[in-house]
């Protein structure tokens, strides 16, 4: 009976809308009066609905258990409404396909549009090909080849696709996106571009609600002449803020930060980098190292603690510097008067191959390429020890070319296991030639000398003491050539076998060769001076931080 309603509907031309909507046509079936069909379908499968058609027709020889529909075409599954051009039912499957200008509608926010669906009303899921766009408020997927499932409430996309809200561009070979968590994720090829960044990953999992994208494969973000790799992590392209894990690198212009786990802040122009941080700067030719380090692009500021350490490699052997917290400040940035300081605060141990030196803070300006060390500072060279109240070391090309001590100064020259030369006085100056050794000493002020002359087997016959009011010594192949006075003086000469007790040392002397940095592993064990090696009344004298604040978030 309802074949022949259908075909005399169809023979006569006559609209089967009002007929059509009352038949059931095994899984089109009419919907009884004051009911509704259940929202949530995952427990119980329902069947799809016809709303409407301008002609429906069947030909069981041609097309069995086939349905065809022409016009106008509405279906109804639950809460999703679909449209299109013709359709072909499946009644024993509780499916159907759709040709031409294919709409599915679910409320107001969520509509998808292609040239072809496959609908299966048994398992839910929409298959839509060719020119296919999925709208969700203000974000489009677009692909050729998509598949809905209603069940999860998902679509995915499989041979190439793009999806785009009103902050983002993102593309892959593989993605899907769920309207109901606004959580889209991207495998292989992806790229995530916008006005201000472009990030080539593997995997990308990204929120169109937060507009935070995810990082849980190899990851490149390129934002200026920023470049961050990462393989875990999080980037906000509202906030421009990144949260890293898993080494991941952050560069700009031969600068590097790398640590177990990175924070950046483009809007702002700095990163935070904890645990095992490494920040090299290839172009000052250093490294800043620690457990915490914070750098700001914008003024070119670093701070570092936690076994902070920092590493000048520009010349030949390394230089390791460690304190409790190092800072690097950059002024007159961007201009040819640009400078550094570079500023040490607590417990300060310095090792290169040639020089090691200990002090309590330390301060190092490229504006006058002067090193400065306070309180307590010593200075080991070879075998030569050096220490006063304050040292003041100038560098060439990052070698020594001269230190100035002042107050106190002693210099101490081992000899032998039990003979050391002296020289005291109130201020000294140390000249260094090309090869960071020592060539001249001069003394100045008050002037104490303990010498021993060696003969030409290395031995000490004699030993000299004298005092004046300035002393030259003069240095060759890093042990004591010759002495001059001025004014000169005779001094008193003992040999070995004679010298008085308590003449053999200066009253100011003092050995502290097992404070000496080692390598570069022992600058982070602090070895200081004992009370009674310390200088007499010393007032202390530390670094001055610069007449600008610089604000931590700077």
């Amino acid at each position: 009976m309802i074949k022949q309603i259908i075909s005399f509907a169809v023979r006569h031309r006559i609209l089967g809308i009002c007929i059509l909507c009352l038949i059931s046509i095994g899984f089109l079936s009419a919907r009884p009066r004051g009911t509704e069909e259940p929202e949530n379908s995952e427990k119980k499968v329902t069947k799809v609905f016809l709303l409407h058609a301008d002609i429906a027709k069947a030909n069981e020889k041609l097309l069995p258990g086939v349905q065809v529909l022409v016009g106008n075409v509405k279906f109804r599954h639950d809460s999703m409404y679909m449209y299109c051009d013709s359709a072909h039912v499946y009644e024993k499957t509780n499916s159907f396909e759709a040709f031409n200008n294919v709409r599915m509608e679910q409320g107001d926010t969520l509509f998808i549009y292609g040239d072809y669906l496959f609908y299966d009303g048994q398992s839910m899921i929409a298959m839509l090909r060719n020119n296919v766009r999925m709208i969700n408020r203000n974000t489009t997927l677009t692909t050729d080849s998509l598949n809905y499932d209603r069940v999860q409430n998902y679509g995915y996309y499989f041979e190439g696709g793009s999806l785009e809200d009103e902050k983002n561009v993102l593309t892959s070979f593989w993605g899907e996106y769920s309207p109901e968590t606004k959580i889209a994720v991207f495998n292989i090829d992806v790229e995530l571009n916008n006005d201000q960044m472009t990030m080539l990953s593997d995997t990308l999992e990204y929120s169109t609600e937060t507009k935070i994208a995810s990082i849980w494969g190899p990851s490149n973000i390129y934002n200026g002449k920023n470049h961050i790799y990462s393989e875990l992590g999080f980037y906000n392209t509202n906030l421009e803020q990144a949260e890293l894990l898993n080494r991941s690198v952050l560069t700009n212009e031969g600068k590097s930060l790398v640590g177990d786990s990175v924070f950046y802040d483009k809007k702002k122009g700095y990163g935070e980098a904890f645990k095992n941080v490494i920040m090299n700067d290839t172009v000052q030719k250093s490294v800043l190292t620690g457990d915490y380090c914070f750098y700001n692009e914008l003024t070119d500021y670093a701070f570092a603690t936690e076994k902070a350490v920092a590493i000048d490699y520009s010349q030949g052997d390394s230089l390791y510097l460690h304190a409790d917290t190092l800072k690097l400040i950059t002024y007159n940035n961007k201009t040819d008067s640009v400078y550094r300081d570079m500023l040490a605060f607590r417990k300060v141990r310095v090792f290169r191959q040639d020089v090691q030196a200990i002090c309590d803070s330390l301060s190092f300006s490229t504006r006058d390429t002067c090193l400065r060390m306070f309180y307590e500072p010593v200075l080991w060279h070879g075998p030569q020890q050096i220490l006063g109240e304050h040292i003041d070391i100038y560098m060439n090309d990052s070698t020594i070319d001269w230190a100035h001590i002042y107050n106190q100064s002693l210099s101490v020259e081992h000899v032998d296991s039990t003979f050391f030369n002296q020289v005291s006085g109130k201020e000294m100056k140390a000249y260094f030639n090309g090869n960071g050794d020592i060539r001249k000493v001069s003394v100045i002020g008050n002037v104490l000398s303990v010498y021993y002359p060696l003969d030409e087997d290395s031995t000490a016959m004699v030993m000299n003491t004298a005092e004046s009011s300035q002393l030259d010594l003069y240095m060759e192949n890093r042990l004591l050539e010759r002495m001059v006075m001025s004014p000169a003086s005779n001094g008193v000469t003992y040999p070995m076998d004679q010298i008085p007790d308590g003449k053999s040392r200066l009253a100011s002397f003092v050995w502290l060769q097992d404070l000496r940095p080692k390598d570069k592993y022992d600058i982070f064990i602090w070895k200081g001076k004992k009370e009674d090696d310390k200088l007499k009344d010393v007032e202390t004298r530390e670094i001055k931080l610069p007449t600008r604040i610089i604000k931590e978030d700077e």
